[in-house]
């Protein structure tokens, strides 16, 4: 039987997230849903969420392994809508990568030691636009312009992806979900989309 250790301290911010002792894997780990982000300077904690159409960057320090991960996604209005409303769109997307990344920073991470990896991003309603395809375009495209290189990605597809992410070593493990299992998810993820596509078309956007 493995030894239970001891809950780790998390940094000062991230009181509200969901911890738990994970049996299987021997690790704490800090759970996600969509919305949120989660740092972690401890090398025996672990970041884990689901995901459908959102996308989680996966982002670390290489040399001091602080690290942790998002989980966002864009509102979908911005599809059909303004050019200022496209631009509020981005502002969400940048948000939840800004915050990550500085977090991290903020915590001794260095920006040219940063790796990064995605997962997400699937169309798990074929009847629905590609939300998961406009998630992923924004986070390559934002990484790009921030010269920040992805390691590795699982993006696209049609399925449901549950994911696990170990920031001290920079391990991420994804498990594929059957496509039409997991209401959940998509409960989760259209709540999640209705409080996004709320918020006022303004340049003074809130979330998390």
């Amino acid at each position: 039987m493995t030894k239970y250790l001891s809950k780790p301290a998390c940094l000062a911010g991230f009181e509200h997230i969901n911890r738990y002792w994970d049996h299987a894997h021997a690790t704490w780990v800090a759970k996600l849903l969509p919305g949120e982000y989660y740092v972690t300077t401890q090398a025996n904690e672990a970041v884990a969420t689901t995901l459908g159409s959102c996308v989680s960057a996966c982002i670390r320090d290489k040399v001091t392994g602080i690290g942790g991960m998002n989980h966002f996604m864009l509102p979908i209005k911005a599809e059909y809508a303004s050019d200022t409303w496209m631009n509020s769109a981005t502002r969400y997307g940048s948000y939840a990568m800004e915050h990550l990344i500085n977090q991290i920073l903020k915590n001794g991470g260095e920006r040219k030691n940063l790796e990064v990896k995605l997962a997400g991003g699937g169309k798990v309603i074929t009847t629905m636009s590609d939300i998961g395809a406009r998630n992923s375009e924004f986070v390559l495209e934002y990484l790009h312009i921030e010269r920040i290189t992805v390691e590795a990605q699982d993006l696209g597809d049609i399925y449901p992806r549950k994911i696990m992410y170990y920031p001290a070593s920079g391990r991420l493990r994804v498990k594929r979900l059957r496509a039409l299992h997991n209401e959940t998810v998509f409960e989760r993820e259209h709540a999640y989309q209705r409080q996004l596509d709320s918020q006022p078309d303004s340049g003074e956007i809130e979330l998390f």
